[in-house]
């Protein structure tokens, strides 16, 4: 072989491998930048999630103490609802609300609850 077949030899590998580098580098950064998105979606979803169930239990904490009592039911839904509220890092502003809540007779005109916390 001569020297000019081993230079095109040797330069038709070397701009193969770097397409294909170039082509796999694209691909990578893209992949990140679809996964760095991905995360910002999650973030916004699970904050719109929070700012939901905050809404909920501040409704429904105002409604039942206007009410004067709560159910088993009513209970059981709004203690689900702040548990994931607070899974979600809820930061504890609805402890109070969930307090006086939680003290609130069973049925209309029966004694308060005492809750041992």
């Amino acid at each position: 072989m001569s020297v000019y077949q081993w230079l095109c030899l040797l330069g038709v590998q070397g701009i193969i491998t770097l397409i294909l580098s170039r082509v796999i580098s694209k691909k990578l950064n893209t992949a990140d930048a679809k996964a760095e998105q991905a995360k910002r979606e999650t973030a916004a979803i699970a904050e719109g999630v929070k700012a939901l169930l905050r809404d909920r239990l501040l409704q429904g904490y105002k409604h039942y103490i206007e009410k004067g009592w709560a159910d088993m039911d009513d209970r059981a839904n709004m203690e689900n609802v702040w548990r994931q509220y607070h899974a979600l890092g809820g930061n504890g502003n609805m402890n109070d609300l969930r307090r006086t809540f939680r003290h609130l007779p069973m049925a209309e005109g029966s004694a308060p609850i005492e809750v041992t916390e």
